[in-house]
Parts: structure tokens; C-alpha cells; sequence
């Protein structure tokens, strides 16, 4: 029995059904707002095919997937990307069970969405379905409902065929509420943190018998907590974004599905179902025990607020669903969770519009789960927007390095290095340590390791100005900010990033973490910063296996299959 899982295709429809009205057929994202996203846009139109394709040829007929089907729910897009789905069932007969994600729907009542498409000169016109903005005719663009995100009312009914009802030749389907599969008929009322403002909200969980003996427990993981006060409840802001809330706050807000799950489990385990659960979001934290090293190093980070905590794993792994899928994160990970006898297994599936772009096949057995990690590496046109890009770019003054990619997983890892230097550094990172970051060189971080005294960010320079340095060679002169991308491809990738990191990097990287973690500095100085670094790196170098791997199901263990094949590892340009 295998299944394909998929996270966060983002699909975008760039051909033109977003009410942009041009006669060009196109309807590109800004490479400007590519650079700066943790996803790209434009390239999921055809990653989205490549991944489907990649499953048909291995006759998979049976796909999960765990959130984010749509680029940010426009109605256009919405249409477009179930569309795709149907044509692939009516053509191959794939199967598709989902779970909305953060992207696929705001709150009961939707949101406006307003996105920068491309011109042919470079330029860019603003496709909103928001009238008021730019009522003074500052703003050049064009209104369109098709961009409106719907909510819960709009958007469940759109991705019908996906589970969220009942269908023909279902075995057993159900949700938290009964058998009723009306989305009338699943509403709860969820109350602001005052408990003063009460608002009525559907929840789009479901469990589903597809074949025989297997049941595939589709978790709605979205929290749309009102605010305090009386606020406008068709408005946006009048709740919490989901984003950064997922499973912290399930407890509080939807406690009824945790004890849903925990009978599904039950009776899944009575009549010897097979049961695989999935949510959008990681019920586990996906920085693997890292978290206060991060936030020492970055202070707050959407990882660090999206990261579930201890008490909540505990709760969910007290369910008995043992195994879960995620997405949410565009990583590749495997985390454990353990309390006296429950134990609780999460899967963190990657994204075809980030890196590592890559899926997982899910084999069930009596008594383990086999996982493989698929990297989909090529992409046929992955490279259509590139022209546009370098107008965009040459218009703008800007770098289009990003284009010089050699195929699909090529340019999601230099769209990483992008996010490095354009999202992470500046956004993220502690100014004194953005600002050094390109100045260093692995040489200078190895003679910061030997230094007997603490230094701050600024005392780093007249430092090492003061400081004899070797003459350059070997993997001494790779530029510092060349390692952190590999430690955010590491961060992202984990076992899969190795296959893009040359392995004498990875030995250079390993010898640079043992100098910092042999030397003992006072709390927050320059040295002890850059061990949380390097002590982050080795912790996810030896973090659970997350390639090919076993679960055992009576156990828990995750046992590496890696052992069985790797694709060739390979460098990939950085900028």
C-alpha cells in the first residue's frame, strides 16, 4: 500500500486567469518579490505537472496533500488548481485527499489579496480585488474579484473533491461533528483570549477509508481566533493570522478535534486500520532541540513562532496517532517525541517552490512505515519566466543571477542563497552580525575561534586586521556568508541538503564547530554567538533520518534506509 505525500504547491496560474487583461497570455510575479519570499511563484505552474508527472510514472494512484494547494486562495487560482487535480484524476486516476492550509482560506468570511505581475518593459502592474487601494491614482492597477481569497464558505466547497466530502466509493467517511459531511452542519464557536467576542467558524477536518484497511486522517490545523473587542467580523483584522498559530493553539481553540483524534486512533487500532494523520502544520518542533540556540543567535524567528511547544506534542502524542505529516515550513525533516509510553512521529514534507524541492512516498506495512524522499530535480520549463526576470532586472538595476540556474532544484537553491542575502540577513539577523557576515571568510572564523578574549561584532575587523593571517588556501578563503547558506540548506534540507553541499565544505564546517565548541566565552559575546551557529549546524547533521528512512510502528524507532541509494551529490552556484 503506498502513498505519495505532498506539501505547499502554491500553485499559480501565470496563465493569466488573474484578471490582469493583457492580451500576452502571461501573468508573471515579480522576481523582486520572488527574491524576497521564502517560496517562488511563478515556477510551481510547471514544478506543480513535473511532481504529478514524477508520481504517475511510478504508478502511485493515491496523494495527500498536506496544505498550501493554492498560490494565496484567489478565487482564479483556486479554480485553476483544482482543475489541474481533476484533470490528472480523469487522465490517470489519482485520488487527492487534502488538508487546507494558511494559504487556501482566511478566517469564515475571506480576505483581499493584491499581487505585482510583470510587464513586457520590466515594469509591474498591481492586480488586487481590494477598490480602495490607491483610490488617489497613485497606484497602477487593475481591481478584480478573481484575486479575492475566500473563506471556509468559499473555499471548502471549491476543493470538494479532495475529501472534504464524502464521496462514491468511500469505505467510511466522518469528521470531528458525525457523519453529516454539510459544511453547515460542522461549525463551533471560537472565543478571543478575553472571552468576550464569540464568532461562529467551520472546521474542514475529516477521516476517510479510501481502499481498504486504510485510513487517512485529514486534521484542519487552521486557528482564526478573533481578537479582542467588538470587531467587524467579515474583516481581516479582526483575527489572529493562522500562519504562526497551527498546533499551539489547537488545545485552547479546538480541543474537540484533539479528542476526536484520540477516538479515531482508538478504533483505528481495534479494527486494524492503518492510520495516517496530516495537518498543514508541524505538531512537533521541526529545529530539533534547537530553538534556544536560535533564539540566541536571531532572537525572534517565524521558525521560533511556529514552533510547537512540549506541552502540545505531549497532548497530541496522548492521542495515539502516532505518525503525522506537515508541511507548512517548505522543510524536509523527522522528529520524535516521547512521554512515559506515547510517542509520536513527525514527518516535515518539503515543497516543489522551495528547497529542497521534494516529496515523500509513504509504503505501509503491518508493522512499519518505509519513507522515501523523491527529489524532483528537473523541471521542464522551469525556466519561463526567466527572460521577463532579466528585463525586470535590467530595468531595476538588480541582480538576475537567480537565472543562470541549470534546472529547477539549481534555482531553488540559488533562490535560497537570494533569501539570504535579501530576507534572512536583513530581516532576521541581529544587525552587528548582518553587517559582518560578508566580511569573513571561514579563515577569519577559525582565528575568531583561537581568540582568548571576547570580542563583539564590531571588535571582529580590527581583530583580525591585527591578527596575522595565513596565506590563503583550500576552504579557508570560502566567503562566511557561502556557509550560511549551506547552514540554511542544512536548516531546510537536512539529510537531502547534502546532496547539495560539496562533502569537503561539510568536513570544513565540522572542524570550524569543534574549535567554537571547544572554548568557553562569556554569554553574548561574538564567539559564543557563533557557536549557537556552528552547535545548530551539527545538530541538524546528526538529526533523525529524514532521507530514507523506517518508522516502527510499534516502537516509534526511525531506522535510516539511505544506506539503499543516493543521488549523486552535486554544488550548486550560490548567487
Amino acid at each position: 500500500m503506498k502513498i505519495a505525500v505532498i506539501a505547499d504547491p502554491h500553485f499559480h496560474d501565470v496563465d493569466n486567469r488573474q484578471g490582469v487583461g493583457r492580451g500576452d497570455r502571461v501573468a508573471v510575479r515579480t522576481l523582486a518579490d520572488t527574491n524576497a519570499s521564502t517560496r517562488v511563484f511563478n515556477e510551481s505552474f510547471h514544478a506543480t505537472r513535473a511532481l504529478l508527472d514524477d508520481i504517475v510514472r511510478r504508478g502511485i494512484s493515491l496523494v495527500a496533500i498536506a496544505g498550501d494547494l493554492t498560490d494565496d486562495g484567489q478565487q482564479s487560482t483556486m479554480a485553476a488548481a483544482t482543475a489541474l487535480l481533476a484533470d490528472y484524476s480523469r487522465r490517470f486516476g489519482l485520488r487527492f485527499v487534502a488538508t487546507p492550509g494558511n494559504h487556501d482560506l482566511y478566517a469564515i468570511h475571506g480576505r483581499h489579496q493584491s499581487k505585482r505581475f510583470l510587464n513586457p518593459n520590466g515594469s509591474h502592474m498591481l492586480v488586487t480585488s481590494d477598490a480602495d487601494i490607491g483610490q488617489d491614482n497613485s497606484v497602477d492597477k487593475i481591481v478584480s474579484a478573481e484575486m479575492y481569497c475566500g473563506g471556509y464558505e468559499q473555499a471548502i466547497p471549491a476543493l470538494s473533491a479532495l475529501g472534504f466530502f464524502r464521496r462514491d466509493g468511500d469505505l467510511h467517511w466522518e469528521c470531528p461533528f458525525g457523519i453529516d459531511d454539510r459544511l453547515e452542519a460542522r461549525i463551533f464557536d471560537i472565543v478571543s483570549s478575553d472571552g468576550k467576542t464569540v464568532r461562529r467558524m467551520a472546521d474542514a477536518s475529516f477521516l476517510v477509508e479510501p481502499v481498504e484497511g486504510l485510513w487517512l486522517l485529514s486534521i484542519d490545523a487552521n486557528v482564526f481566533e478573533p481578537k479582542n473587542g467588538d470587531l467587524d467580523p467579515a474583516a481581516e483584522k479582526s483575527y489572529h493570522d493562522s500562519t504562526d498559530a497551527g498546533w499551539n493553539s489547537m488545545p485552547r481553540n479546538k480541543g474537540f478535534v484533539l479528542d476526536w483524534m484520540k477516538h479515531v486512533a482508538a478504533r483505528a487500532k481495534a479494527q486494524g486500520k492503518r492510520l495516517i494523520a496530516f495537518s498543514h502544520y508541524p505538531i512537533i518542533d521541526p529545529l530539533n532541540g534547537t530553538s534556544a540556540d536560535e533564539a540566541k543567535l536571531l532572537n525572534d524567528t517565524s521558525f521560533l513562532r511556529r514552533t510547537p511547544r512540549a506541552d502540545v506534542s505531549k497532548v497530541a502524542a496522548a492521542t495515539g496517532i502516532k505518525v503525522h505529516f506537515s508541511g507548512h515550513l517548505h522543510i524536509n525533516d523527522t522528529a520524535i517525541f516521547r512521554d512515559g509510553d506515547d510517542w509520536l512521529v513527525n514527518i516535515a514534507v518539503p515543497s516543489m517552490v522551495g528547497f529542497p524541492p521534494a516529496y515523500k512516498i509513504v509504503e505501509i506495512g503491518d508493522d512499519r512505515l518505509d519513507v522515501e524522499t523523491v527529489v524532483v530535480a528537473e523541471v521542464p520549463a522551469y525556466d519561463t519566466a526567466f527572460a521577463l526576470y532579466r528585463v525586470e532586472a535590467a530595468r531595476e538595476g538588480a541582480s538576475a543571477a537567480v537565472t543562470e540556474a541549470i534546472g529547477h532544484a539549481d534555482f531553488l537553491s540559488r533562490h535560497l542563497a537570494e533569501m539570504v542575502r535579501h530576507r534572512y540577513l536583513p530581516k532576521e539577523w541581529p544587525r552587528d552580525l548582518a553587517i559582518l557576515v560578508p566580511q569573513l571568510d571561514l579563515g577569519d572564523l577559525e582565528r575568531l575561534a583561537g581568540a582568548r578574549a571576547p570580542l563583539t561584532a564590531s571588535d571582529a575587523m580590527p581583530f583580525l586586521a591585527a591578527v596575522a593571517k595565513p596565506d590563503a588556501q583550500d576552504w579557508r578563503v570560502l566567503p562566511f556568508f557561502e556557509m550560511v547558506v549551506d547552514w540554511y540548506r542544512l536548516r531546510k534540507g537536512r539529510e537531502v541538503a547534502l546532496d547539495f553541499i560539496e562533502p569537503a565544505r561539510i568536513v570544513a564546517y565540522r572542524h570550524l564547530a569543534a574549535l567554537f565548541a571547544a572554548g568557553s566565552w562569556p554569554e553574548g559575546c561574538l564567539q559564543d554567538r557563533l557557536a549557537s551557529f556552528m552547535r545548530m549546524l551539527t545538530d541538524w547533521l546528526a538529526s533523525a533520518p529524514s532521507g530514507d528512512f523506517s518508522v516502527d510502528l510499534a516502537t516509534g524507532d526511525v531506522i535510516s534506509r539511505s544506506h539503499l541509494g543516493r543521488t549523486v551529490r552535486r554544488q550548486t552556484g550560490s548567487a
